[in-house]
């Protein structure tokens, strides 16, 4: 090696075959030209060539791939071993949550058509027989599970498509044999309480009041009236014991399938909620007391809150009761799931969605800890607050302001509603280019017959920096946006000669030194420049002895002379 830097090249002749080393040279030029002499002479499928740098304290070197060409490396697919097995080998195990969550991702077409649930499918024999029927459906959802499956696992393609084919056949022909033996008894004659106690019993009471359940949805139609049918049922289900827990059981798992599904969730809630008040709706569902504490506090969270009525309001009292405490988690996962997504909460109000998103992240941590950690909403609002600092959605944002004073004002609110350090610092960079912009002193050094007077406009900048030192920025970001605010009021007091105005003002010494300590203490001007100088101004006032004398007595000054750190 003759330098603490040199290039390789790395040749695949084939392209099943392995890298090897071709040449290794410190000329990054003639290292770059060889491996494309190697593709254009076809001396190799592929070359590749790599910076190697000597590490001076462990004497290693480190390797950084600057070009790649040529046909890429083929996946090799892994050896089988004698352990893999399908996912599923009895019928007894599609019954389960996560076959479950299976079938009805490959299916989710046939199913919306046929407005059912996965749970339904597994224990309705009239179901099975018209997906059966269908041929072409099943094959391509035995397809869908068999591909993935023998990629991951190397078992051999055709086999895992013929042992789910098998699969399929067998659980069908277990359904229908069930319901020709009458195992699902019908609820029109006797009532489900009644039922669940003569199951509990028996050794195969799930797969029965699942059945049970199912048939009672049958000749009901939409997510909303389903709903409602499932409610009455657990109105009429025994009051405690296992005969309880086997109807709830059932009930859950057929409600937690269908509010999966997008549309029957919109359906129940209400089609003209947009997806932010959809969410809202459902944590208004999932923690009903907790939106209640909070809208005793603020009344505007009423206004941002759907009312959840209907068989969504009979849910939501379910799961209060804890009823559903798997049904509950699992609408609550589905929020946080939803604001990490990509999608607005309201897709042409960006004002709206952040407070949308304030509402809903005061009601989720109300009721962290009870459906889910405190660190998994942490996570959700850190993750949606990614969207919220693009350019895409700050422009919108700010679209809607007229003068840049507003926007300033806007995107400090945009810095109070974003969480996550990134996010923060990303946000105050969008606040800091306003502040600090050509156009906002221009704005506002510029006068108009009847617009705000220069006090008018110090008093609106220190309500600004106020803002701004509330929203819990990082200091450089802080003291950075603080001081232009602070420098554009110094320019503005400059400009009008306001201090001039208050010295040469008909008025006591009192009330000049009041308008002065406001202006020191950053509630009629920014903390800088203009409040550095009234600073200076009241000290020369109080080195005069009649002035100090005047002031004796009054107390609100002297409070305000204290807090402003004047020696009195």
């Amino acid at each position: 090696m003759a330098g603490p830097i040199h290039y390789e090249v790395y040749i695949r002749r084939t392209v099943p075959a392995s890298w090897s080393l071709l040449i290794a040279t410190e000329d990054r030029k003639h290292a770059l030209e060889t491996a494309e002499d190697q593709l254009s002479n076809r001396l190799a499928a592929a070359a590749r060539v790599t910076k190697e740098t000597l590490d001076p304290d462990t004497m290693e070197f480190n390797s950084l791939t600057i070009l790649t060409i040529g046909a890429p490396e083929e996946k090799k697919k892994p050896k089988p071993t004698e352990a893999a097995r399908p996912a599923c080998s009895a019928p007894a195990e599609l019954y389960t949550p996560h076959a479950r969550a299976l079938i009805a991702r490959v299916l989710e077409d046939w199913l919306k058509r046929q407005g059912v649930t996965a749970f339904e499918l597994l224990h309705r024999p009239d179901l099975a027989e018209r997906l059966d029927a269908s041929g072409v459906e099943l094959q391509h959802a035995v397809q869908k599970v068999a591909v993935p499956e023998s990629q991951a696992s190397g078992q051999d393609l055709h086999a895992v498509v013929r042992h789910y084919q098998r699969l399929a056949e067998e659980s069908v022909a277990r359904l229908i044999k069930a319901g020709r033996a009458g195992l699902f008894p019908s609820l029109k004659n006797q009532s489900i309480a009644d039922l669940a106690h003569r199951l509990i019993a028996t050794q195969d009471r799930t797969f029965v009041m699942g059945g049970v359940i199912a048939h009672g949805l049958a000749d009901r139609k939409g997510a909303r009236e389903r709903l409602d049918c499932l409610m009455d049922m657990v109105a009429a289900a025994p009051p405690d014991g296992q005969p309880r827990a086997l109807v709830l059981g059932a009930v859950e798992q057929i409600a937690s399938e269908m509010l999966a599904v997008r549309s029957n969730l919109a359906e129940i809630l209400g089609p003209s909620l947009d997806h932010g008040a959809s969410l809202a709706a459902v944590v208004r569902m999932i923690a009903p007391r907790e939106v209640e504490r909070l809208i005793g506090l603020d009344p505007r969270m009423a206004l941002m809150t759907p009312v959840v009525e209907g068989p969504a309001a009979r849910l939501g009292q379910g799961l209060a009761d804890g009823y559903f405490p798997k049904l509950s988690t699992s609408l609550a996962r589905m929020v946080t799931r939803e604001l990490a997504s990509q999608r607005r909460l309201r897709a042409n109000d960006p004002v709206g969605e952040i407070d949308i998103l304030r509402t809903l992240a005061m009601a989720l941590t109300a009721a962290a800890g009870r459906l889910l950690t405190l660190e998994e909403v942490q996570n959700a609002f850190v993750d949606r607050s990614k969207s919220l600092v693009t350019p895409d959605f700050v422009a919108a944002y700010v679209s809607q302001c007229k003068t840049v004073l507003s926007e300033a004002e806007y995107l400090t609110r945009l810095c109070e509603n974003v969480t996550g350090g990134a996010n923060k610092r990303a946000a105050a960079r969008w606040l800091s280019a306003c502040v600090t912009s050509l156009r906002l002193e221009n704005e506002m050094r510029q006068t108009t017959p009847g617009g705000p007077s220069v006090s008018q406009k110090l008093l609106v900048l220190a309500r600004l920096q106020r803002s701004v030192r509330a929203v819990q920025l990082g200091d450089i970001d802080e003291r950075e946006i603080s001081t232009a605010i602070g420098v554009l009021g110094g320019t503005l007091e400059a400009d009008a000669g306001l201090l001039s105005q208050i010295g040469r003002a008909q008025a006591t010494p009192v009330q000049k030194l009041t308008a002065l300590m406001k202006m020191i203490t950053g509630e009629t001007a920014p903390l800088g420049p203009a409040a550095d100088r009234a600073r200076s101004e009241a000290i020369k006032m109080l080195r005069l002895p009649e002035i100090r004398d005047a002031t004796a007595g009054e107390a609100a000054l002297q409070a305000m002379m204290q807090a402003a750190g004047l020696k009195i």
